[in-house]
Formats: structure tokens, sequence, C-alpha cells
């Protein structure tokens, strides 16, 4: 038996859970955590509300109410969206609360008494109009780096470096909007550079860890770590356990993960055993999983693991931080402030909550980004869920009562059915090896096979035939589907569990089980009240989402207008009329096409993303607008060497070409 410690990132307190934060860190920890109990393994889901911030005293501020009474509301919030969704947290706590403070000043001073936390002066963004010293990811510009708008002071989104806030181009205060000042302030630093070869040491162990994780982290180590804020000048938050440190708070950055700790603490002590949190956090044999979006990968495999080293205590470090990907909606990146996403509580509403663990699964975000589209959430639903498995359930049992009183014996089984079986229990093995190592769209699929073989079966034993002629053989085909259903609803479980338990009610079967229920053999069954397993959902109600969606996105009524750049900025661009020679799709990949272009004689090679509006035979030959002074890059395993450009509507894209023929290679200005 393992012991297990299963966390998933702390959701911040200052608004309402969409979909994004599901696939990326909670319905997988909750499917490893489900499946882990099915193998009777010794494991804690752990979890609570990221309650201090910036974000929240803005918004207290903005409706004339307290950081507390904004806290509650999310906090209750967020848990309802879980309990809809049936996310469920052996703890879910939250980090303003005493026991958290408390820790979180211990874990403070054991760095600071050792050195490893030193004190410095330094120039800060200050917003004249808010009067307050602005944390790192209210400020916003132009990242340093690659040169996206849109970065935050802390780190950029979009090439994924670590940013130092007075490096970004044409800062702004996210609050006011206003160019922000710089201003002297005293602050306490990490000393991450110290934490360097330790941390390299330690990663090198890790060989099994996902490669988006891996080559996330290398990226971060190989820019060089550098001293990081571990305060910040606000009046809400961890105040700083230091006697010239009056109005200072800890970084949320460094006090949320120790919420980790505190909640375990806090679950102990409502088991009735207040020591038992350190049967989990200092004994090496346990095994720490951290799941999470790829935006919180350097905060739990550099930054946690660096104050964990140096407690007081034999904290135990990450075993593995399976962090996912991002989801995006409808083809677009999602964008709260813009107001498209789907947020959970808006889509219970209208959704049995485990539609979404299905789709959210079945399409996870396990190794590169991934997309919600709502016309493939109906189809999914319908067409695998209701058509397929409940389909089989639902002609299995109806069949059962109509011809057999809905009692089925087991009679000898012919070398059909025991392969059949036989082939089940075998692909549970591979199912296994799925979840354990976090590969659930794997599980789906093969989950799904199993259910469509079981249709299979039914169609060829025929025993609407057979129930007529040799009874003994419609029986075997009732016996042999009650008996695979059995093995799905094990199976099946970690995702499904509610719909898994009702399938379990109509077969008489107990609602306790372990993985090791799919081995063991019924001899009889019989079948319960048939209720519809899965409900279809009609176009009308995906209409409806849809018009939602197009009705509340913001982007639509305004231009998001990037910062204004210097006409030599322009003039550096080296924009072109180019020919396609030659058009492909690329392997792997849904909406990359690997194009051969001709610029006046000259072949290049390009990466473009316009598979899902663009067919390659219907490019070739086309002139068309592109920038050729790009730097080159590798884009799945091909290096493009220029880049193309297109309008983007939401839906679909429109490539830019000349209203008459010019030649190859002529230039746009």
């Amino acid at each position: 038996m393992e012991k297990i410690l299963v966390t998933s990132a702390l959701p911040y307190a200052n608004g309402p859970l969409h979909i994004g934060h599901i696939a990326g860190a909670y319905l997988p920890a909750d499917i490893y955590v489900r499946y882990n109990k099915l193998r009777e393994n010794d494991v804690i889901f752990i979890c609570g509300s990221d309650e201090h911030g910036a974000p929240i005293s803005i918004k207290a501020e903005a409706e004339g109410v307290t950081p507390r009474e904004i806290v509650d509301r999310y906090h209750h919030s967020i848990k309802q969206s879980f309990a809809g969704l049936e996310i469920d947290f052996d703890n879910f706590s939250g980090t303003a609360r005493p026991v958290h403070s408390e820790l979180s000043a211990e874990f403070f001073l054991s760095l600071y008494n050792k050195g490893y936390v030193i004190e410095k002066t330094t120039e800060q963004w200050y917003d004249p109009v808010q009067k307050r010293f602005l944390a790192d990811r209210y400020v916003e510009g132009t990242c340093p780096f690659c040169k996206q708008p849109g970065a935050r002071g802390d780190q950029c989104d979009n090439c994924g470096k670590l940013i130092d806030s007075l490096n970004l181009i044409d800062p702004k205060s996210k609050i006011s909007g206003e160019t922000p000042q710089l201003k002297e302030t005293t602050h306490w630093y990490l000393e991450l550079p110290k934490f360097d070869q330790e941390l390299r040491d330690w990663l090198d162990t890790k060989s099994e860890w996902k490669d988006n994780v891996k080559n996330f982290i290398m990226g971060w180590l190989n820019e060089g770590l550098k001293e990081r804020a571990i305060t910040r000048d606000i009046d809400w938050g961890v105040p700083v356990p230091l006697d010239n440190a009056a109005g200072k708070v800890l970084y949320v950055w460094f006090e949320a993960p120790i919420g980790y700790i505190s909640s375990t603490i806090e679950w102990a002590q409502k088991t009735g055993d207040p020591e038992k949190w350190k049967k989990y956090w200092l004994e090496p044999d346990t095994r720490l999983i951290h799941f999470l979006g790829k935006d919180n990968i350097p905060f739990h495999t550099i930054i946690w693991p660096a104050v964990l080293m140096k407690q007081d205590l034999p904290y135990i470090l990450p075993y593995d931080v399976p962090a996912n990907e991002y989801l995006n909606l409808e083809g677009r990146k999602m964008s709260t402030s813009r107001n498209w996403t789907v947020w959970v509580n808006d889509f219970l509403k209208y959704f049995d909550g485990e539609y979404m663990r299905y789709y959210l699964a079945a399409n996870a975000p396990e190794s590169k980004d991934s997309d919600f589209y709502w016309k493939e959430f109906q189809n999914q639903i319908n067409n695998d869920l209701a058509n397929v498995l409940g389909n089989l359930a639902n002609r299995v049992f109806a069949f059962s009562k109509k011809y057999f009183e809905g009692r089925i014996e087991a009679p000898k089984l012919s070398d059909l059915s025991k392969r059949l079986l036989n082939e089940a229990v075998s692909k549970s093995v591979n199912i296994s090896d799925c979840y354990k190592n976090y590969q659930v769209r794997k599980a789906i699929s093969l989950i799904m096979e199993l259910a469509r073989s079981g249709n299979k079966y039914f169609d060829e034993t025929q025993p609407w035939i057979t129930v007529k002629t040799n009874r003994i053989k419609a029986l075997e085909t009732l016996y042999t589907c009650c008996e695979l259903l059995r093995i799905i609803s094990v199976v099946f479980y970690p995702v499904l569990p509610a719909s898994m338990k009702k399938l379990r009610k109509m077969l008489n079967l107990d609602h306790k089980f372990t993985w090791k229920a799919i081995s063991e053999i019924v001899t009889e069954y019989e079948i319960g009240d048939v209720v519809t397993l899965f409900r279809k959902i009609d176009d009308e109600e995906i209409e409806l989402q849809l018009q939602k969606l197009k009705s509340e996105d913001r982007a639509e009524s305004s231009i998001n207008q990037k910062p204004q750049i210097e006409f030599d900025d322009f003039t550096r661009l080296d924009f072109r009329i180019v020919k396609i020679l030659e058009a492909e799709a690329i392997t792997k990949s849904n909406k990359l096409l690997k194009l051969l272009i001709d610029i006046a004689g000259e072949k290049r090679t390009v990466v473009a993303g316009i598979a899902r509006s663009y067919q390659p035979e219907k490019l070739i030959n086309r002139k068309v607008l592109m920038l050729i002074n790009l730097k080159p890059r590798k884009v799945m395993g091909v290096e493009s060497q220029a880049m193309i450009m297109a309008a983007h509507d939401g839906e679909e894209l429109a490539i830019l070409e000349p209203d008459k023929d010019v030649p190859s290679g002529s230039e746009v200005n």
C-alpha cells in the first residue's frame, strides 16, 4: 500500500471557478485520488482557497466591504462548484486562518534565521492615483524578452520567462490604468541563487516527470535564478514576523503553498488526531503530488522546494508535479476579463456536472493545449455516453426485465463470451496504468472500447432471436454483458463516480467496492429499477450556450489595442508577398500546416496555424502576405522561417492576399 498526499493549486478567492481551472488542476487530481482509493492506497486530497493578496483588497474597496467578506463569499462559491462536479477533498481549508498564519510565520523565520532571507531597499512601482505600491502582478506592460504586450510584472505568459517588473516596457497600473512611479521601499528577499545546485541535484532524480514540466523548469534554471521579494506593502495578508516590518505582509507566492500543510493540520485536528499530519508531511515514504496548471510550474518545482529544503522540520519534497497545459474555448484563449469562458456555477444550471467531468477528462490538456467546443461537447456526450455506454446498459437491462424478469444466472460461457470478458480484464490493467501515469484521455479511450465491444457482442449474438429458439444462449448474452458492465462500473468510477454508482444500483451491486472487484465473478444478477444512465443534449441547449457566450463576450464590444510603438519599430518589420508552392498537414496536429513558399526565387519552410480554416490543396499557388524577417523557430519539429498574416474573427482565420497579382517578393509598406 502506497502513502500518497495529493494537492491541487489553491484557487484564488476573488472570483468563481471556470472550466480552465477544473481541467488544469482539480479534475485530474480528483480522478487520480479516486483511482488510488479504489486501489486501497493510503491517499488524502488536500486543498483550500488562496485568500490573501491585492486583488481581494481591491475588490473589497470597490464594493465597500471587508476583504474577509470577499473571501467568505468566494470560498463558499468555490466549494459549491466543486460539490457540483463531485470533486471531493479530504479537507478544503483557506489561508486566512490562524493556523495558516502561524505556520507561515514559522516558515519565514526558519529561512531568515538561516541566512536565506536578506533585507533590501529598492525602488518599486507606485500608483499615484491609488496611493499604493503595486504588486508585480498589478503592473502590466510589454515583455522585455519577447516584446509581447500584456506581460505581468513577475512573469510573461507568452514566453514563460521570469520578469523584473522594473524592466517592463511601457508599464501601466492594472488598477488605475495610469503610468506608475518609482518609489523607494524596504522588503525582504529570498536568495534563490543559493539553492541553484541543490535544486539541480534534486531535479536530476525526477527522470519520470512530464516533458512539458521538465522543459519549463530547465528554462528557468538556465536563465539564472534571481533573488525574489518575499514581502510586500499591503494591509491584507500574513504579517511579517519581524519588529521592523510594520505594514508589511508575506507575499502570496510564498505563503500560499504553505496552505497545503496548514490544511493538512486542520484535517488532522478534525479527525481527532492532531499529530496525524506529520505522518504525511514528515515521513519520507509519502508521495507528495501537486496537480496544477503550467503557469504554476516554477513556483512548485523551484521556489516551493527551496523553501521546504531549509525548514527546521524535515518536510518531504514533491514526488511529482503533473502540470497540465491550457484549455482554450472555441478556438480562442480564455479571458475572464472579457468573459470569454464557461463558469462552473453557470454550467451546472443547465447540465449534469458529470458531463463536464467526462468532456474535460476526454480532452484533457495533458501535454499540449486543448479546446472546449460546445458542439463537440454535445457530440461526445450524446455519442459516447448516451449512444454507446448508456445504450448498452439500457438494452441489456430492458431485455433482462422483459424476458427473464430481471434474474440473470451464470450459464456455461462460449469461447466468444470468455474472450470478451478476458479482454476486458486485460484492458483494465492498461486502464490502471493510464490512471497511475496521469493519462486520463487514454484511459477513457480504452473504457469506451470496452463499451463498444459490448454493443458489438450483443448485436452478434442476437438475443432477440435466440430467446425464442435457445433461451440459454440469450441468457449467456445478458450475463456476459452484465459482467462487462460490472467491470466498466469499476474502471470508469474515477471519472464518473455518480453515474457508475447508478449503474451498479441497476445491477444490484454494492456501492462500496475496490479495484479488486474487477477480478471477482458474480454468478447471478437481479436487475433493479432501470433508469436512463445518460440523457442526450438537444441542439437547442447548445445553441443557447453559444448565444450566451457570444452576447457576453466583451471582446466584441471594444478593440483591445496593443501598446503604441515608434515608427522605427515598424520599419524593422519586413512584410512581403510570397507564393505558396506546397502545403501539407503536420502529423499529430489539427491546427498546423507545413508550407513551402517562394520569395523572389528563395524557398523557405513555414508552419502556419490555419488548418481549421484552409485545406492544404486549396492553398497551392496562392500569393499571401508574410512577415519574413522573424527569427526562425521550431514548431512540432519543423523549422518555421516566416509568419503568415491572417485576420481572426474569433471563429475563422482569413489569410491576407493582394487584391491584384504582384510578383513574389514584393515589399509591403
